[in-house]
């Protein structure tokens, strides 16, 4: 009995030290605190790029303005004309199967990246500019949020990219457009109906001092006829923040017609009339010159 007695203080420390050691084990695999990883080497040849087609921009994965470790960021209302040159890094077996930002299954075998402010998804042709190689991803997650890294493709990407191994590369960025998929000529998403209101509440109105002829390649959307000149430029500065294309005001049959134009891509056009519809209630129609 002595000895038992002797003996159970050193039996209780070794369990004490047990559990502590399988508590810290159990700490290693907290998602928080977990490190990211490379997967399997693979044949990188026989992985196909992303294949570009339309697709909605909807509002699943792209609520802006959003906050991660206290610095906001916005979303783009398009990704028409981006082109880009910075650093790419890669995420795998960390986030591998988990949920990406518009609620798909992330696979670091795939043709997938993350960017902080292209809208999902889009598609880009990525360049590695040391060695020249490029591929196609299909852009379905935000990120990355370390340093001044521009973005970060799936695994195999950075595979196939050749810097896998080296962690970061220097790219260069380039949207690859597709046509505006009619879900999202229907019902704009936030991320641009927002834009399109704040540039409305900041432009400040573009007075024509006289009637300005419509010039140029492509159709225009009529948005208004007036008799009073000077509520055909009221109209004109109201809406001049809604889009980029030019707004005139055209001297027709005794009207002052407003016109936005020229637009040469149909698919434009309907974007437009059906934004402005959206946003400010304000029918339009197609005309020619």
């Amino acid at each position: 009995m002595l000895a038992r007695s002797y003996n159970f203080p050193a039996q209780s420390q070794r369990l004490t030290i047990l559990l502590i050691a399988l508590i810290l084990g159990a700490c290693g695999l907290t998602p928080g605190v977990e490190k990211d990883g490379a997967g399997k080497r693979i044949d990188t040849t026989v992985i196909p790029n992303a294949t570009p087609k339309s697709e909605p921009i909807t509002n699943a994965g792209n609520k802006s303005p959003y906050e991660v470790f206290g610095k906001t960021y916005w979303v783009l209302p398009t990704s028409k004309g981006y082109k880009e040159t910075g650093i790419a890094s890669w995420y795998g077996t960390k986030f591998h199967g988990r949920l990406t930002s518009n609620g798909e299954i992330y696979n670091m075998y795939g043709m997938t990246a993350a960017h902080k402010s292209l809208p999902i998804p889009s598609y880009a042709r990525v360049t590695n500019v040391a060695n020249g190689s490029s591929v196609v991803v299909r852009i379905n997650d935000r990120g990355p949020f370390h340093g001044e890294r521009l973005i970060d493709l799936s695994y195999v990407a950075a595979m196939k990219l050749g810097y896998a191994d080296k962690g970061t590369a220097k790219v260069l960025i380039e949207v690859i457009e597709t046509e505006v998929h009619p879900q999202t000529l229907a019902n704009p998403p936030l991320i641009v109906q927002a834009a399109l209101k704040a540039a409305a509440k900041s432009s400040p109105p573009i007075i024509a001092s006289e009637p300005v002829a419509a010039a140029g390649t492509g159709n225009y959307l009529q948005v208004g006829a007036f008799r009073d000149m000077a509520l055909a430029t009221e109209m004109q500065g109201k809406i001049s923040g809604l889009t980029s294309k030019p707004i005139v005001v055209r001297n027709q049959d005794n009207l002052f017609k407003l016109w936005i134009g020229p637009i040469a891509d149909n698919m434009e056009l309907l974007t437009i009339k059906a934004m402005l519809k959206k946003t400010v209630n304000l029918p339009a129609f197609s005309v020619s010159p």
